[in-house]
């Protein structure tokens, strides 16, 4: 029996992006039971008609708004009925033969829930790209960090991490999920708005029973990615918010209120990095995201079935600012996971 994929790229304009990546996105994932869909998140610029005229053969979802990433990938799939989704950035460039090792993975793994390619930088092709590298991980205080890239050391690709593994995280610059798993996990947390959303419902997949993999044979160039010392302030404060609620949503009631301050104790740290980088405008976003996170904790519905961290796949039970500041490990591989 065959396996039917939807790749869906969700647009926001992005049309210079898709006149240079969609050709190479549809000419390397021409396989039986792969469909190309684009999901156009309301742009206002004329990405629309410039896709209506130059692929009139590829399937366009349109949105009436803007929903950002959960939300416009929670609209575009909802009523979609492939086995398996592929949420693809319009950034990232698939290598050629890229679906069929997802396709083998897919078929020797049951219990697969999401999986990611190897995801290297689209300008610096024999490194890893800061994103996803070759699969996410985290630390017991939530810190996300990949195969490939401790905070902002971004290593090399020397097939160092070519083995198919479990991991916690697929990125969401591209990953496959099952749909049964989705419809399970109910999509994406809309209330993160943007990041670490894939984080969040790769944990909620695992707390289902689901296992989540890294697949290096597939390859993924990505244009995006950076460092913290170079995020915006909004993106400062949309990550310092999205980890505690992570943690405040996923943890068992008995830890998360414990780790939880540790981590707002290791964000103050984080602030006086900020001072000392001269990164001002960065510092008052931490104060806003703990603010933010206190006023959104009432209303937040705990992950039914939740586990403690170090039952969980993917988890290095130890604390990454200590091990990489202090005890100066800068490669996955020093970690011992």
């Amino acid at each position: 029996m065959g396996i039917n994929i939807d790749i869906v790229i969700l647009n926001y304009n992005t049309k210079s992006l898709l006149a240079e990546l969609l050709p190479v996105v549809i000419k390397n994932s021409a396989i039986p039971g792969a469909s190309v869909i684009v999901a156009d998140n309301a742009s206002t610029d004329d990405s629309v008609a410039f896709l209506n005229k130059e692929f009139p053969n590829i399937e366009l979802v349109k949105l009436e708004k803007n929903y950002g990433y959960a939300g416009g990938y929670n609209q575009a799939l909802k009523n979609r009925n492939a086995d398996y989704f592929i949420l693809l950035n319009s950034d990232a460039e698939p290598h050629e033969n890229w679906l069929q090792p997802l396709i083998e993975l897919i078929q020797s793994k049951p219990d697969l829930g999401a999986a990611q390619p190897k995801l290297l930088d689209y300008y610096q092709r024999n490194k890893f790209e800061y994103a996803g590298a070759s699969g996410g991980f985290l630390d017991k205080y939530g810190y996300p960090f990949c195969r490939g890239r401790i905070f902002g050391n971004v290593e090399i690709d020397q097939a160092q991490y070519n083995d198919t593994r479990e991991i916690f995280w697929a990125t969401g610059a591209c990953f496959l999920v099952k749909k049964s798993a989705w419809d399970a996990a109910n999509g994406l947390d809309e209330s993160f708005f943007a990041h670490m959303e894939e984080i969040d419902l790769c944990w909620r997949l695992q707390l289902l029973g689901y296992k989540n993999y890294t697949c290096p044979d597939s390859i993924v160039y990505h244009m995006g990615g950076g460092t913290l010392s170079n995020l915006s302030p909004r993106k400062t404060f949309l990550n310092f918010r999205n980890n505690l609620l992570m943690l405040y949503k996923n943890l068992p009631e008995s830890e998360r209120n414990k780790i939880v301050f540790k981590r707002k104790l290791l964000d103050g740290l984080a602030a006086c990095f900020f001072l000392l980088q001269g990164r001002f405008a960065h510092i008052p976003q931490v104060w806003k995201a703990h603010q933010a996170f206190n006023k959104l904790k009432s209303n937040i519905q705990p992950t039914p079935n939740s586990k403690s961290m170090h039952q969980l796949s993917g988890v290095f039970n130890k604390g990454l600012v200590w091990n990489y500041f202090i005890k100066s490990k800068k490669y996955f591989s020093q970690f011992g996971i």
